[in-house]
């Protein structure tokens, strides 16, 4: 089922003249996957389901590994999908809703709060803006962020591209206040 696997890693040495240090890192894990449901409606989508558990485990193991970083020190972390045309956005909801959250908690090692996710349709080389917000907060500002994916050949009219974002940070130079990562009581997922 799946066509194509992608890692890319995004650094960031410098924001507005300032040198950032140690770099901001943002690593994207993407699959490129055959869409069952392509051209059809199905009631059922349990398909899809199951395929959402077996990548969230999958792309945020790619992820954090690409970052070269142990499972905790993960920050941040978000979720997209990309329909090709002959399917339908409740097919992306179906991969990233139910089941792929638990096996991306394992990968990065707990994830109080929600998994920020995006989903459109878009035809080969459409981009999405993965939204990202700390693993175990959801009030730490810092970490309110996104990273750009597009895959030039996908997703094809019976494709679907999904992608799992990890970070070892929050935003280069972050000064907006807000609950910090030192202040985390991982409780709630809110604070």
């Amino acid at each position: 089922m799946i066509r194509k696997l992608l890692t890319v890693i995004e650094e960031t040495h410098q924001e507005a003249g300032q040198t950032v240090h140690p770099a901001t890192r943002k690593a994207a894990a993407i699959a490129v996957i055959q869409n069952p449901f392509a051209g059809r409606h199905a009631a059922d989508l349990s398909d899809l389901i199951a395929v959402g558990e077996m990548l969230g485990g999958l792309l945020g193991e790619r992820a954090v590994r690409a970052l070269g970083i142990e499972p905790g020190q993960a920050e941040s972390y978000g979720k997209a999908a990309i329909v090709g045309e002959d399917g339908e956005l409740e097919h992306a909801a179906a991969i990233l809703h139910p089941k792929l959250g638990a096996p991306l908690r394992v990968a990065v090692e707990k994830g109080a709060a929600l998994v920020p996710s995006s989903k459109k349709r878009g035809g080969m080389g459409a981009a999405i803006d993965v939204p990202l917000g700390h693993k175990d907060a959801a009030f730490v500002r810092s970490h309110f962020d996104a990273m750009e994916i597009r895959v030039p050949d996908a997703p094809r009219r019976d494709e679907i591209v999904v992608a799992v974002v990890v970070t070892d940070s929050g935003r280069p130079l972050p000064r907006v206040g807000g609950l910090t990562v030192e202040e985390i009581t991982g409780k709630d997922g809110l604070r």
